[in-house]
């Protein structure tokens, strides 16, 4: 079975100014209709609807409807497996098929996978993929990590930082904030079936159309709009941008496995949630208690962020650095699938 990041000629990945002011405003606001994209770019709502048919039919990006685990009472995890060099590929796509993981990556030169698994409640042993995982022969080790906190990415990316749109231009297209999710961690937002349908088809298509989803599920169309709105307002539904893995160029990706100390973690956390080159940081259980994502050009240029930023964080005792190969699925629980 291919997917779509097979699919794609590199010389067909690259984004224009036009499409990166789109794939910004998307970022932004994944369920901005096309006059407000329009009215944010100084474009006909047409030329916006014709940018992304265009982009999402060549498997260049796409918009998901995603939610906050511990809004629902779930546990997101960070997993990193050890194993040999010739079974990475096949259990890294077995991982990418179930639908618990995102975010499932190849690195440390094909003998580690990294991804985030999800479980329902707070303990890793509801994770079938962990109790699998070490009974699997050629793999030498698992290690998990519980996200206890995450100081920037899920609903933002690097584009938020690095993107082309004004601040006018962003204002324009944000949506009201969702609540503070430390402030309202130990209430769970509890959703019934029609909720969890919903939910589902967001996942897979985060712009489908209110007649579409309600067609799907047997709601009316203000019912489809108005628990799209609930769902948003209670910070259980966010928007996310999955983008082909190369389609921002990024030639070098790495994740960092940082110990700072526990007295400093808050404030280490707001540093590098600021830096350029991050594209998600949180805080994780275990010895390497700040975990964060990087994507810069190349690998001088991360020398210097290490040499530089990374050395200057506050309460910093130990570095970890992992460089990333492959990403073989995205932030979503499903696969995008090509025929």
């Amino acid at each position: 079975m291919q997917t779509y990041l097979d699919t794609i000629d590199r010389a067909d990945r690259e984004l224009s100014e036009e499409d990166m002011a789109l794939a910004h405003a998307l970022q932004i606001n994944g369920r901005a209709s096309f006059r407000e994209i329009a009215d944010a770019l100084g474009v006909s709502d047409q030329t916006a609807a014709r940018r992304w048919s265009r982009l999402r039919s060549a498997g260049r990006l796409r918009v998901l409807g995603l939610t906050d685990p511990q809004r629902l009472g779930d546990s997101p995890w960070v997993v990193r497996v050890r194993c040999t060099p010739d079974a990475a590929a096949s259990i890294g796509k077995a991982m990418a098929r179930r639908t618990d993981t995102s975010w499932v990556n190849v690195s440390s030169g094909g003998t580690e996978l990294s991804c985030s698994v999800r479980t329902r409640g707070a303990g890793i042993e509801e994770s079938l993929l962990l109790q699998k995982l070490p009974r699997t022969p050629q793999v030498l080790d698992v290690s998990a990590h519980c996200l206890l906190h995450v100081f920037f990415g899920q609903d933002l990316s690097t584009i938020n930082k690095r993107g082309p749109l004004t601040a006018a231009q962003v204002a324009a297209l944000t949506p009201p904030p969702a609540p503070d999710r430390a402030s309202s961690a130990d209430a769970a937002v509890r959703l019934d079936e029609g909720d969890r349908h919903l939910l589902d088809l967001l996942a897979r298509d985060g712009r489908a159309a209110p007649a579409e989803l309600a067609a799907a599920t047997g709601l009316s169309r203000s019912t489809v709009r108005r628990r799209i709105s609930e769902l948003r307002t209670a910070g259980v539904l966010y928007f996310d941008v999955e983008y082909h893995p190369d389609v921002l160029q990024w030639n070098f990706r790495a994740t960092l496995w940082l110990e700072i100390d526990p007295s400093r973690l808050a404030e280490a956390g707001a540093a590098i949630a600021a830096h350029p080159e991050v594209s998600f940081a949180a805080a994780v259980t275990g010895t390497s208690n700040l975990y964060a994502s990087i994507d810069v050009a190349n690998a001088q240029l991360f020398y210097r962020y290490l040499t530089e930023s990374v050395a200057a964080l506050p309460g910093l005792r130990h570095t970890v650095t992992v460089p990333i190969h492959r990403t073989i699925k995205g932030p979503g629980p499903y696969l995008p699938v090509r025929a």
